[in-house]
């Protein structure tokens, strides 16, 4: 039979091997995984930026060079003059892109949280019919959709309307089904005692459900800003008028309207652009993002 003092050994030393609160030699092996397969991740990221700071003549070269030798701002001066002699000033696009990417992300974050809270905790007829077909919708991408969703675009009379490029977004499919996995493991315990307190259901969606799912709202608002913030097919499907058309539709058609090689270095000045506010969003996000995919509902 073991003591109690050789079993808080044990347990110290499996902690210390484990889960170690400093640095241990048993870290090693893992450290000398983890760290090569970081740096491969964060490879994408380090060419973006010294492509974008490329001149001309190396943008070029043959084979490709993958660190930049005599970097340049010209790429960005270049785009900017251009985008300075463009009829709308770019400033336009960048507070159409930022007004649509506020609203979608509100109204994404309300709707997906508000619906799973129902989905989850609460009972009423046709539950599981609403359950199932969101779990379908799953299975669909964007271009299986298209042609629907222009036909219910068109007879809603939203062509040529701003809201068109909120509306696409709302439907979040990952985003409820995330939600409600994440509120299923909250205890109807918890609840029922809000309840027996005298609290309604907006008070327990408000000071019960949202915080404590604050990791799957990080990641709808992640998800439903990268699908905003770099889409541009919703200012070439349904937007005719150019005053209302996105900032990343701007950017496309900027870099693809000028000759191909001056427009390599604005393209790649441009790619630069509209990548640094999703990384900006992520680094702001990740930590919440993270608990997400170690823990559900409540520990």
């Amino acid at each position: 039979m073991k003591t109690p003092t050789l079993r808080k050994k044990k347990s110290r030393f499996q902690a210390t091997k484990i889960n170690p609160k400093r640095f241990h030699p048993s870290q090693v092996r893992y450290l000398l995984f983890l760290i090569p397969l970081s740096l491969f991740m964060l490879l994408p990221l380090v060419y973006i930026l010294n492509h974008a700071f490329k001149p001309l003549d190396e943008l070029f070269y043959y084979p490709p060079r993958f660190f930049v030798t005599n970097p340049t701002l010209d790429n960005f001066r270049r785009l900017f003059e251009l985008t300075g002699a463009s009829g709308i000033p770019m400033s336009r696009y960048l507070f159409n892109s930022v007004v649509v990417t506020v609203l979608v992300l509100f109204f994404s974050v309300l709707i997906s949280t508000m619906a799973g809270f129902a989905l989850s905790k609460l009972h009423f007829r046709s539950k599981k019919i609403i359950n199932e077909i969101n779990t379908i919708a799953l299975m669909f991408v964007g271009v299986a959709v298209s042609i629907p969703r222009y036909l219910v675009v068109e007879k809603l009379g939203l062509i040529d309307n701003f809201f068109v490029h909120v509306l696409p977004y709302l439907a979040l499919p990952v985003g409820l089904f995330l939600v409600k996995q994440f509120i299923d493991q909250i205890p109807n315990e918890l609840l029922d005692a809000s309840r027996v307190d005298g609290a309604n259901e907006w008070q327990i969606y408000t000071k019960i459900i949202l915080p404590l799912i604050k990791p799957a709202v990080a990641t709808i608002i992640i998800l439903s800003f990268q699908a905003v913030w770099n889409s541009a097919d919703t200012s070439q499907t349904y937007i005719n008028d150019d005053t209302m058309k996105t900032f990343a539709f701007y950017m496309g058609t900027l870099t693809n309207n000028t000759n191909g090689v001056a427009g390599q270095g604005m393209g790649a000045a441009a790619s630069l652009i509209m990548f640094v506010p999703n990384l900006v969003i992520f680094i702001l996000m990740q930590s919440n993002v993270m608990d997400t995919m170690a823990h559900s509902g409540i520990k």
